[in-house]
């Protein structure tokens, strides 16, 4: 759009989420190339970002000097020297609206992110339940960059190539050979979190065949003693856990082969690089527009609604419903296993 040169584009957090800008941001850098674009979010997602063409970064530090509102008004006049000429607010919650506000009123163009709270009220709902897809957010995010006059083709993805694995890396993997498999058993909530005795069976199961490697993911102390329970005793399996900053899982990650995980953040950082991607849903469900980006319908692993009919219970499986506690019980490891077993077939 004539005179607009630089766009301020928000999305503070979480994890997944602020993956899920990557693939807009790659297809605008690829079709704008005349266009500046700086991400505003927190500084530990800044390497998800590197590499992009025209894309720079801008650190919010909301936990510091831009904490409340005075905070944010400072953000605001350092972010009105960048000469920005627009904003895409794909965040929408209360930091976000404030600093986009705050452009609006000196007259910058902007637009904002629909979070269709009605039709994820309606999916969620136990009666009257409205059980259909919501458009998926990498397209409501593209929907907010042609209202600022920026439409944008995402139907055939941009991936950028695989990362060279540095040496720090290399010494916790080892040299590539066979086929890689990322796993991670974790999510924030426990209504999205595949049962232990379950992951054990798809690791034992994928464990058998030496041609595969499998890397365990995950955070924190509690966390990484269950993948070390894991993991024990199984020579091609490494816990990767407390090993590696967030620079180096992307490196290691972009190297995989596929990525199991639940419906959480590791997903995303995975499919944002174009790595195939097999999620595993229990409170959750893909209907709500959160899939991860260009993997097919048979990557998406749901629990059995016919035993279980109120799911999805919640967006961000925080919601405990009663008698739903095994849910995903109704994923049967084999049916895991195959999955990946089929997409590595493909591949090999």
């Amino acid at each position: 759009m004539a005179g607009i040169k630089h766009i301020l584009v928000i999305r503070l957090s979480a994890m997944g989420d602020v993956a899920m800008t990557v693939p807009v941001l790659r297809a605008l850098a690829l079709q704008y190339p005349e266009v500046k674009f700086t991400v505003l979010s927190r500084g530990f997602f800044k390497p998800f970002f590197d590499g992009i063409p025209n894309v720079g970064f801008y650190e919010a530090d909301v936990k510091g000097r831009h904490k409340g509102f005075g905070g944010l008004l400072k953000l605001y006049r350092e972010l009105k020297k960048l000469n920005i000429d627009a904003v895409a607010d794909l965040h929408n919650v209360l930091r976000s609206k404030t600093v986009t506000r705050l452009f609006a009123f000196s007259g910058i163009k902007t637009a904002t992110t629909d979070k269709v709270r009605k039709e994820k009220k309606a999916l969620t709902r136990a009666e009257n339940k409205i059980f259909k897809q919501l458009t998926p957010i990498v397209e409501r995010h593209a929907q907010t960059f042609a209202q600022l006059g920026f439409p944008i083709d995402i139907s055939v993805p941009v991936f950028p190539e695989k990362h060279e694995l540095t040496p720090d890396v290399l010494t916790v993997t080892g040299e590539k050979s066979g086929q890689w498999i990322g796993i991670a058993p974790f999510a924030q909530h426990e209504g999205k979190v595949y049962p232990q005795d379950l992951m054990q069976e798809v690791i034992n199961g994928l464990a058998d065949n030496k041609s595969y490697k499998l890397f365990l993911f995950g955070g924190g102390a509690k966390e990484i003693e269950v993948l070390n329970y894991f993991a024990n005793n199984i020579s091609n399996t490494i816990v990767v856990a407390g090993k590696l900053k967030l620079q180096q899982e992307l490196q290691l990650i972009s190297n995989l082969d596929v990525m199991l995980s639940m419906d959480s953040g590791n997903a995303h950082m995975a499919a944002m690089q174009g790595v195939a991607t097999v999620t595993l849903w229990g409170a959750t469900h893909p209907y709500a527009g959160f899939a991860p980006y260009h993997q097919p319908q048979e990557n998406l692993l749901v629990s059995g609604r016919d035993k279980y009919p109120l799911l999805p219970t919640s967006i961000y499986g925080n919601k405990k419903v009663e008698g739903y506690e095994d849910a995903m019980r109704t994923i049967k490891p084999q049916t895991v296993v195959n999955r990946i077993n089929d997409i590595l077939k493909k591949d090999a």
